[in-house]
């Protein structure tokens, strides 16, 4: 839609809470930000959707979409066909190719992926681990019921003759022959349909589709797609299909990157879909001990699961995992996809964002436990996989068309950067006039000019973050200094102090503000005077405040030096040492080491650090072990890597984002 006319210019600024804090306003709680403490980058893949719309996605830049969802599972790229499983009386459902006579050029899958083309947006495709997909262009359906008998539902609308796989009292029809709708699909099929995707548009690394997830929700396969997958996927299972179907995506095109194992939600962590299918039906004693789990030496799942990737790259020298992915959607009554509800279902979803982060929350759920969602996941790659980038391809807060909604959406999105979350995408988008769509608009393009939250995550903390949630970031291209200040707070104006360490001067600070007194825009307020401790403004109820402040010619956020050394070298692979020393006089506490190789060099496995490389560039991001470098003082990290006929070291590094000596 181009540029929209997004910004309402404030002209009676004394009207404004930035010019005179309102006197009804409540004190809120402090908030402290320090540039130079717990830097990392932060990925732009956390600001991604599922199938967003084209428009949406042009203006907002979207990093990342993707192709999911239970109908993905079952897709035959062949036919444009998908079966819809359990979401709509297991029927096969043609696609939208506009010639089917030309298949596969022009499937839904084709056309998705042109469209991220246009948009300059990364793909996330899903290839199938059920081991079946769709016969052909047809309408056939999982439990006919002139063949299976009378069921508990049939598709009035569309096709009376399909029924739900309910018999009328209330078990399922079982023994039905997957044949009906569906023929096997192995690597072969993964392989072909790569060759395709390759063929038309380039492998990953020359503007190709850049991520393949590996199925979706396997553990609720026997629910809904069990017309052809009735028993829960075990351990085993979920092992053998990643070898294979990862295995072949690498063949096909060794520079894409693969998302698994696509779990439904925190219950994925801890065990199998055959476990949750046992436990479903049997109850009491089998959910503390299920069946899979203990087969497995009581291994919960995602620990098994990554141990397993970990062996195959071991043995077979290619790492075929590259993110760590779960779902997550909030089970507190009313949060997850609904309506904004009432005050207390309001303000339940504000609060149940702690899950994603918080040791303090416990889950008002039936999880009824504290979940450290993020954390959990990332202790688990530690221990188990080390170098996996973490994923969360499905989420959702609910009321997207609701300024709650849109402080939850962004107060996620906070936590997303500030916990280092690599990838992430919002199943299922807003349209471009909700207000859950200004939540991305005040990270990606604020002020209608392509102006974003910045790229490095800096410590930014509240007295009280459930009441007034801050994050704070520096901006690569400028130095920028921006803040994300969400009052999450129904009815309060918050007064607050907001003190900025490491500033030598006063500057003015630009802000940008979305609430519910206009919906409709981002509004450019008035700036706030910045001094070098920082400044006091007020936050309006239910309010998400962006605060850019310009570059200050203050402290250095960090000195340092590298040392690097290829320690040995065999064939195409090579062991390098990378040595970080702090030269300045202060700790450096969370730090992301950045260089570029300057040949066809890749990293295939690190240790002491979570090593990740886009193209060229490398980032090596610390341990919690290691997380803290005293002044002086060095830590050492190293990975094993691959190279073509030459290996030249790295000519510069950073620390993050600031020049190291070598």
């Amino acid at each position: 839609m181009g540029r929209r006319a997004l910004l309402a210019t404030v002209l009676a600024a004394a009207l404004l809470p930035w010019a005179t804090p309102a006197a009804q306003a409540a004190e809120g709680p402090a908030l402290s930000v320090d540039p130079s403490a717990s830097r990392h980058a932060i990925s732009p893949y956390i600001y991604g959707m599922n199938f967003a719309d084209e428009d949406l996605a042009k203006e907002l830049g979207l990093p990342v979409r993707r192709w999911g969802g239970n109908a993905t599972t079952r897709y035959n790229y062949l036919y444009d066909e998908t079966n819809r499983g359990s979401d709509w009386y297991f029927e096969n459902v043609p696609g939208p190719a506009p010639d089917p006579d030309a298949l596969p050029d022009g499937s839904e899958t084709d056309q998705f992926t042109e469209q991220d083309r246009r948009t300059g947006t990364d793909t996330i495709l899903t290839v199938p681990l059920i081991g079946w997909t769709p016969k052909g262009r047809d309408y056939t359906c999982g439990f006919n019921i002139e063949k299976y008998g009378p069921q508990e539902k049939s598709d009035t609308e569309w096709r009376p003759d399909c029924g739900n796989g309910v018999k009328p009292d209330g078990t399922n029809v079982t023994g039905n022959d997957p044949a009906d709708t569906s023929v096997p699909a192995g690597p072969e099929y993964v392989t072909d349909w790569l060759a395709h995707l390759t063929g038309k548009y380039g492998k990953a690394a020359d503007g190709g589709v850049r991520f393949y997830n590996l199925d979706n929700e396997p553990d609720l396969w026997h629910a809904t797609h069990r017309d052809v997958h009735p028993k829960g996927a075990s351990y085993d299972e979920m092992r053998d299909q990643t070898y294979a179907i990862a295995s072949a995506v690498k063949a096909a095109d060794a520079g894409a990157q693969t998302l698994g194992p696509v779990g439904w939600g925190f219950q994925s962590l801890t065990m199998s879909g055959l476990d949750k299918q046992t436990c479903d039906a049997e109850g009491g004693d089998c959910w503390s001990n299920p069946p899979d789990r203990a087969a497995h030496g009581g291994t919960p799942f995602a620990a098994w699961y990554l141990q397993q990737m970990k062996a195959y790259e071991k043995e077979h020298g290619t790492r075929i995992l590259d993110y760590f992915d779960e779902h997550l959607y909030p089970q507190q009554s009313g949060v997850a996809f609904g309506e904004a509800g009432d005050a207390a279902t309001q303000e339940l979803r504000l609060r149940s964002t702690r899950q994603l982060w918080d040791p303090a929350y416990t889950d008002e759920s039936w999880i009824n436990q504290p979940i450290q969602y993020i954390p959990r996941m990332r202790q688990l790659v530690d221990e188990n996989y080390p170098g996996t980038k973490l994923a969360i391809t499905e989420y959702n807060w609910g009321a997207l068309n609701h300024i709650n909604g849109a402080l939850a959406q962004a107060d996620v999105l906070g936590i997303f950067g500030r916990e280092g979350l690599d990838l992430a995408t919002l199943w299922s988008p807003p349209s471009a006039s909700d207000p859950g769509a200004y939540a991305f608009r005040m990270y990606l393009d604020y002020d209608g000019a392509g102006s974003g939250f910045g790229d490095t995550s800096v410590s930014a903390t509240s007295a009280d973050q459930e009441k007034l949630a801050v994050y704070a970031a520096k901006r690569s291209s400028d130095k920028a200094l921006t803040l994300m200040i969400v009052n999450k707070s129904l009815t309060d104006d918050l007064t607050s102090t907001v003190s900025i360490a490491g500033r030598s001067g006063s500057a003015a600070g630009h802000v940008y503000q979305y609430s519910g007194a206009d919906l409709t825009s981002i509004v450019k307020a008035p700036d706030v005077t910045v001094d070098p401790d920082g400044f006091t403004s007020t936050f309006p109820a239910s309010s998400i405040t962006l605060v850019e402040i310009p570059a200050d010619d203050g402290p250095a956020a960090s000195a340092c030096k590298v040392g690097y050394k290829v320690q040995s070298q065999w064939g195409s692979g090579f062991t390098a040492q990378v040595t970080v020393t702090n030269t300045g006089t202060t700790p450096l506490s969370g730090w992301t080491l950045g260089f570029a190789f300057a040949a066809d060099q890749r990293v295939t496995h690190g240790w002491n650090a979570t090593w990740t490389q886009d193209g060229t560039n490398v980032t090596a991001r610390n341990l919690p072990w290691n997380n803290t470098i005293p002044p002086g003082a060095s830590t050492t990290i190293g990975f094993n890597g691959s190279s073509g006929d030459t290996n030249p070291p790295p000519s510069a590094f950073t620390l993050n984002n600031n020049p190291c000596t070598t």
